[in-house]
């Protein structure tokens, strides 16, 4: 069986959650006369600690490709759009392809650097906490954006997108950073989506509804 490795973003959540579970479960062993009561609640709040465990997990994932073109999926979900766009943020209107995956409440948050290549522009937006699985979440949800120019000089972008649930984006990418495959881009806390902008020629490798890992299922191809 393999070793349960959390990643850093749930050091302090799990710390946390440690003692204020420890503590609940003495008050309740000292302080209550039913022997019932206590094991209820241990059982209740050993479950509620194993989640979180299971939320912030972090498996070892290793990809390699012989194609520097090929674009890796950035997170584990479930392919929720596939569509011609117009990209306003960063590239003026530009029609190009998205591909988005919506990550649920048991999927691993961590999220990848989908190519190789430089990091040109990061940008935290705040915004709304609406479910991220609708279209307009792209748009107005709270949302991080990283744009990467791959080493054919095509530019890809890469959205974080907050969902209901979600209360924290982390992204690790800043401008200018030479960013790989098999790096961590950053890790959404709770329910939320990944959006991926591509040149609207590309090939695409998933279709609606099939299920991605991060940093190991090929979605496409520029």
């Amino acid at each position: 069986m393999k070793k349960i490795k959390i990643h850093k973003e749930g050091y302090g959540i799990v710390a946390v959650l440690f003692l204020i579970i420890a503590t609940l479960n003495i008050f309740v062993y000292y302080e209550t006369p039913s022997r019932t009561l206590f094991i209820v609640n241990l059982i209740i709040t050993c479950l509620a600690f194993g989640y979180v465990i299971f939320f912030f997990r972090n498996p070892a994932r290793v990809v390699e490709v012989d194609d520097n073109n090929m674009i890796i999926a950035p997170a584990d979900g479930r392919v929720c759009v596939i569509e011609p766009t117009e990209e306003w943020e960063y590239f003026e209107g530009k029609r190009m392809m998205q591909v988005s995956i919506f990550m649920s409440l048991i999927s691993v948050h961590a999220n990848w650097f989908p190519i190789s290549g430089k990091v040109l522009y990061t940008k935290h937006h705040k915004g709304r906490h609406i479910a991220a699985y609708l279209p307009k979440s792209s748009s107005e949800n709270e949302r991080a954006t990283t744009v990467i120019e791959c080493a054919n000089g095509e530019k890809i972008l890469i959205r974080q997108v907050a969902g209901a649930l979600a209360r924290r984006i982390v992204t690790y990418a800043a401008a200018g950073h030479e960013c790989s495959i098999n790096e961590h881009l950053g890790f959404i806390k709770f329910g939320s989506r990944v959006d991926i902008f591509l040149p609207i020629d590309s090939k695409i490798f998933v279709e609606l509804g099939e299920s991605t890992k991060g940093n190991e299922t090929i979605i496409a191809r520029l």
